[in-house]
């Protein structure tokens, strides 16, 4: 399994979360394990920019040639950028999850709760396995 970097949050759906520490907005993608597990991946829809999420609630979907899985939300807030880069070339989240395949950004609203560490992530996902 590839390294899971220790200055991101996770969430046991597998999204990562960058950017809490200056507490406006944040960076989510799915994790290397997540894209590990689904395969190639072939389309992923975001939500759109504008829009309001709520943490926990489905807001997209990657699909890959194994699967389609549910994008969920670590946070809630306003969705201020997606990546469209990411949906032209759904291949980014395979080659490059915690880099260019970053999924959309959140102006987040309330405190983010039940976001693991990269050390709770790891434990997590060698015991779900």
């Amino acid at each position: 399994m590839s390294s899971i970097p220790e200055e991101l949050s996770y969430t046991k759906e597998h999204e990562w979360v960058a950017g809490l520490d200056d507490g406006l907005t944040v960076t989510v993608g799915i994790t290397a394990f997540a894209a590990e597990a689904l395969g190639d991946v072939v389309f992923v829809q975001l939500p759109e920019a504008g829009g309001t999420v709520e943490a926990g609630d489905a807001v997209g979907e990657v699909e890959s040639t194994k699967s389609v899985s549910d994008i969920y939300a670590p946070v809630a807030g306003e969705v201020v950028e997606v990546n469209q880069t990411v949906v032209d070339d759904p291949s980014l989240v395979n080659s490059d999850p915690y880099g260019d395949g970053w999924l959309f950004r959140v102006r987040v609203e309330g405190t983010p709760e039940e976001l693991l560490t990269a050390e709770e992530y790891t434990t997590f996902t060698t015991s779900d396995s």
